[in-house]
């Protein structure tokens, strides 16, 4: 039986962004973090802990993981198959939102904590070799750091590969996790890992299930339509840029010749025969300054 992919937003929500495996988002959560000795999260609530079926076949739904640390710490983690574009102005709106949600009407701005957001997207996205980025608020020339608040990660898994030099090795094992191929490779990154242990046991059921693989048949269907549209769109756009500028080259090289054949005193009802031109056409190149 064909195993699911956790790349697809439904299953990784699945495994990742439920009440009953909490414990596999907060071991995930610290490889990517990396909070240093003795600080890692143990305690974190789901905000969304819920799917919505009707959504799964929404091809505009987000399926994202959201989440919050016992200090606060608003977290977004979100999974993309495809590159929709305008990613990076995309993150920094839904940074902005998780933000902007903390405070409510009449409190006081220092009661804001950091926001959180991971992307995670099997495509490449930014001039790094780097499969793992970390951005936040720095002075140009110093490097100050303006504030800790803001902190947006990119993990790009086509940048994978075994040979890199990996400090973070708990982190390199979920990102193989997420890219395995087959069951060896998942057995092998889970050995001595219990989190991974256990999040390769809820792919195994979550794959074995049957309304599972029907509502992962319908999602993965809903994710291609949406990249089929925007790509078609945007050769659409490109067609009809394209014919614009060929009509628009036509049309200078009409006014050219023109202009050529009224400096020469030709007639214009012959300029009109040569171009195409209509006599109003005409009449306006001739009164334009000559340069």
């Amino acid at each position: 039986m064909r195993r699911l992919n956790p790349k697809v937003d439904f299953v990784f929500k699945r495994i990742f962004g439920t009440e009953e495996n909490k414990d596999i988002l907060l071991a995930f959560l610290n490889a990517i973090l990396h909070p240093p000795d003795g600080q890692d999260l143990t305690e974190i609530a789901l905000l969304d802990p819920h799917l919505n079926p009707d959504m799964v076949g929404d091809k505009t739904s987000i399926l994202d993981v959201r989440a919050i640390t016992a200090a606060g710490i608003p977290i977004n983690i979100e999974i993309q198959l495809f590159n929709k574009y305008n990613i990076e102005k995309r993150t920094l709106y839904y940074w902005a939102k998780l933000y902007q949600e903390q405070l409510e009407q009449g409190q006081n701005y220092r009661e804001l904590k950091k926001a959180v957001t991971i992307n995670i997207v099997d495509f490449n996205c930014l001039e790094t070799d780097e499969f793992h980025s970390v951005f936040r608020v720095r002075e140009d020339r110093t490097g100050q750091l303006l504030t800790d608040d803001l902190e947006i990660h990119f993990l790009e898994l086509r940048k994978l590969t075994s040979q890199q030099a990996m400090p973070n090795e708990r982190l390199m094992k979920w990102m193989m996790f997420l890219q395995a191929e087959n069951e060896e490779t998942l057995e092998g990154v889970a050995m001595d890992e219990p989190a991974i242990r256990k999040a390769v046991d809820v792919l195994k059921f979550l794959s074995q299930d049957k309304e599972t693989r029907r509502l992962f048949e319908m999602r993965e269907k809903a994710l291609k339509d949406e990249v089929s549209m925007i790509h078609g769109a945007k050769e659409e756009g490109e067609a009809k840029g394209r014919a614009e500028g060929i009509s628009q080259g036509i049309a200078q090289s009409k006014a050219k010749i023109a202009k050529n054949l009224i400096s020469l005193g030709m007639d214009d009802h012959l300029i009109v025969q040569a171009t195409g031109l209509t006599p109003a056409e005409i009449d306006q190149l001739k009164n334009q300054p000559t340069g």
